[in-house]
């Protein structure tokens, strides 16, 4: 009898699936604040140093800035190696210029001069796209004037 009880018993035994125990063990996963800790001490490896009282740091990707408002600085001159942490923000340069004129150096005012030819091209271009569609009208064959033909047109223009 006890070897029928113990066949039973061990057919219900089984991994997963109906009937089964639940895990208890709850899984710790590890927090990110592990992968700042790794950056940091490779940062520390290249040697970089922190730079002080920087209120604002701009990267210019074509017509589009990314600025950073009081961020932390550190560099590496040897290794050729700036690190810029912060929240960004992304904006138009458009919006951004007229604010940063006056940190700009004399060797960007060339750079300058060339955004805002850039800018002026832009503009003309799109006010050009509004005078193409009077100058397509032109393209079109006129009305005739009361009592003229296009032959008597014609002989006036070869006549002149």
């Amino acid at each position: 009898m006890n070897r029928e009880r113990l066949m039973k018993m061990a057919g219900a035994v089984r991994t997963g699936g109906k009937g089964s125990v639940r895990r208890k063990k709850k899984a710790v996963h590890k927090a990110t604040t592990t992968d700042d800790k790794r950056l940091q001490s490779t940062l520390k490896r290249i040697g970089v140093n922190a730079i002080p009282a920087i209120e604002e740091v701009n990267i210019f990707k074509d017509d589009v800035v990314i600025q950073f408002i009081n961020p932390k600085v550190q560099a590496s001159i040897a290794a050729n190696t700036w690190v810029v942490s912060g929240s960004p923000q992304t904006k138009k340069l458009q919006d951004i210029l007229p604010g940063i004129i006056n940190q700009l150096g004399p060797d960007n005012l060339d750079n300058l001069r060339k955004l805002a030819e850039q800018f002026k091209k832009q503009m003309p271009g799109a006010i050009d796209g509004a005078t193409t569609t009077q100058e397509d009208d032109d393209d079109e064959v006129p009305e005739l004037v009361a009592g003229e033909t296009f032959e008597a047109a014609a002989e006036e223009g070869h006549t002149s």
